[in-house]
C-alpha cells in the first residue's frame, strides 16, 4: 500500500537524503518530510524536489509534534550508523544511534496516525569471531559484540524497535540488516581503507566479505515503505570477495600485521584523520561475515542488481582510484627479478 505521507530521518546523509528524492518523485506519496539536524548536500537538495527539509534533531521530544502535526503514517528510520568514515566522537554517535532512536520511537508510539515503521539496521549486530557460522541467518543472535561500539549499538537499537512492535502491534514495522555498504557515491569505512594505497590486513587471516551496493540500498528502502511486509531481513549483494581478493582489484599493496598489531595501526589511521579503524572493524576485517538472503528474496521480493563482486568494482571505476601497482608493473618487477637471479 502506497503511504500517503512519509518521514524519513537522516536526510543530511547520502541514503537518508537520496532516498527522501526518490519517495518525493512519487505522484501518489501526498508529502514527504526530511529530518536531520544538517541540510543534505546540494546536489541531493537540487533532486529533492518537493521533499521537505525539517532541521530537527530526533533526540528532542519535540519530534513527537512534527510526527503528529502532519499525520504522517510511514517513518523510515535511516540516521543510524555503523560505519562513520572519519574519526567521529563515540558519544555523540551513541547518543545519535541510540537516544535518538529512543525518542524517535517514544514519538511514533503517540502517533495515531502511524501506519509503518521502517528502521535501517547492520549486519554488524550478528558480530564477527571465530566462533561464527559460516553464513548469518536473521534467526542468529549476536556473537562476540563488545561491550561498546557500533555493533553494541545496533543490538540495542533493535531491542528498543521490538518493544515498539509489542507496544503498537497495529504498525507493521520492518528491519532491514544491510551488509557493509560501498559505491563510488559513499564515504564509509571500507571506502576509505580500499583508497589507502598500503592496505593493513591481518596476518594469517582472509576475510570473506559480503558488501552491499548503496544504490540496492536505497532500493531496497525505497520498497520497504512501499509493502506491508514485517520482520527482519538480511540485505547484501549475492556472492563473497576474499579480503585478498578486494585488495587486488583496487590495485592496492597489502600490508600483513600481527592482529595485536592491528589495534595500534587503527590508532594511527584515526589520529591522522584517514579513517576511523575500530574494534568492531578490526574483528570484521580479521574474521569476515557473510548473510544469508534467502528471506529477503523470498519473502521481502527483493534482489540486488549488484552483486558484490560488481558492486566492489563499480566502486574502483567510480572512485577512479589510480592503482598503486598495475600488471605491467609486477611483469616488469618480475622480469628484473629473475634477471638478478641469473646474471
Amino acid at each position: 500500500m502506497t503511504p500517503k505521507v512519509v518521514l524519513v530521518t537522516g536526510v543530511g546523509g547520502y541514503l537518508g537524503g537520496n532516498l527522501a528524492a526518490r519517495l518525493a518523485a512519487d505522484p501518489d506519496i501526498e508529502r514527504v518530510l526530511g529530518v536531520d539536524t544538517v541540510p543534505p548536500p546540494k546536489d541531493v537538495v537540487r533532486t529533492m524536489g518537493r521533499a521537505e527539509f525539517v532541521r530537527a534533531d530526533i533526540r528532542n521530544p519535540l519530534i513527537a509534534k512534527v510526527i503528529t502535526s502532519a499525520n504522517v503514517d510511514t517513518v523510515i528510520h535511516a540516521s543510524t550508523t555503523a560505519n562513520p568514515a572519519g574519526p567521529a566522537r563515540r558519544t555523540v554517535l551513541k547518543e545519535l544511534n541510540v537516544i535518538g532512536t529512543m525518542q524517535l520511537l517514544a514519538a511514533c508510539q503517540r502517533a495515531p496516525s502511524l501506519r509503518r515503521l521502517v528502521v535501517k539496521s547492520t549486519a554488524a549486530v550478528y558480530g564477527a569471531s571465530a566462533r561464527s557460522p559460516a553464513v548469518f541467518t536473521e534467526d542468529d543472535t549476536p556473537k562476540d559484540i563488545g561491550s561498546s561500539g557500533y555493533a553494541k549499538d545496533a543490538v540495542e537499537v533493535e531491542g528498543y524497535v521490538r518493544g515498539f512492535a509489542r507496544r503498537r502491534p497495529e504498525v507493521s514495522v520492518v528491519t532491514l540488516r544491510l551488509a557493509n555498504l560501498i559505491g563510488p557515491n559513499v564515504d564509509t569505512v571500507l571506502t576509505r581503507y580500499f583508497a589507502l594505497p598500503v592496505v593493513p590486513t591481518v596476518l594469517g587471516f582472509d576475510a570473506r566479505m559480503q558488501l552491499l551496493h548503496s544504490e540496492d540500498a536505497l532500493a531496497v528502502l525505497e520498497q520497504a515503505a512501499m509493502l506491508d511486509v514485517t520482520g527482519v531481513f538480511n540485505v547484501a549483494g549475492d556472492g563473497v570477495l576474499m579480503l585478498s581478493q578486494a585488495i587486488r582489484r583496487a590495485g592496492r599493496l597489502p600490508l600483513p600485521v600481527l592482529r595485536q598489531a592491528l589495534p595500534s595501526v587503527g590508532r594511527v589511521l584515526r589520529g591522522a584523520r584517514v579513517v576511523d579503524f575500530s574494534a568492531d572493524h578490526v574483528r570484521y576485517l580479521n574474521y569476515g561475515r557473510v548473510l544469508d538472503t534467502t528471506r529477503l528474496k523470498a519473502e521481502f521480493g527483493f534482489t540486488p542488481r549488484w552483486t558484490t563482486r560488481q558492486a566492489f568494482d563499480d566502486y574502483v571505476s567510480g572512485s577512479k582510484l589510480r592503482p598503486v601497482f598495475t600488471p605491467a608493473l609486477l611483469a616488469a618487477a618480475r622480469r628484473r627479478v629473475l634477471q638478478g637471479t641469473r646474471s
